[in-house]
């Protein structure tokens, strides 16, 4: 997944759906440089992607996590009533690729694992946390849960992310 970034004569700021700039940690970066991409078509958060979910996520300083508020529409359907797993996978992937803003790298997904624990709802208020676990060179480890009106999980997932060089892997689809 690709994540906008807009160079700032002062600082490099992260300009997708972030509304709170997160605290740099130490190793922060990895000497990563950011491509500006000129549109956002991420299908979970571009906000050019007509057909796009549009998430919103924010950071958390309480939780030093990324949260997202939700209400799932029709379109989403999986089982009557309910959100199609392949749509919760693609919400958990978003929030544990924003972690990676923590620190100020744009990281791929390698893997990741989701446990469907309940069935998540359509048009109830849900809510997505994405959170480190870990960061060890370019490997990032990241998870996430989907959370309903109650504080219950009803999914949850583990992800391997590998930073790269945004300038060297996406500098042929320019500007």
């Amino acid at each position: 997944m690709v994540r906008k970034i807009v160079r700032n004569t002062t600082r490099n700021t992260l300009a997708d759906t972030t509304r709170a700039k997160a605290p740099k940690k130490a190793g922060a970066g990895h000497g990563a440089q950011y491509v500006r991409l000129q549109k956002n078509y991420c299908f979970g958060c571009g906000k050019n992607n007509p057909e796009g979910m549009k998430l919103r996520f924010t950071y958390d300083k309480q939780r030093n996590s990324f949260v997202c508020q939700l209400r799932l529409g029709k379109r989403y359907t999986g089982p009557p009533r309910h959100c199609h797993g392949g749509i919760i996978a693609t919400i958990l992937d978003e929030a544990m690729g924003k972690v990676n803003k923590l620190r100020q790298v744009v990281a791929l997904t390698k893997t990741m694992t989701v446990e469907y624990l309940r069935p998540v709802p359509l048009f109830k208020p849900l809510l997505v946390v994405g959170s480190e676990i870990s960061v060890r060179g370019r490997v990032h480890i990241n998870s996430a849960e989907i959370l309903n009106d109650k504080n219950e999980v009803l999914a949850r997932s583990r992800g391997t992310f590998i930073a790269i060089d945004p300038v060297r892997m996406f500098a042929k689809y320019g500007k």
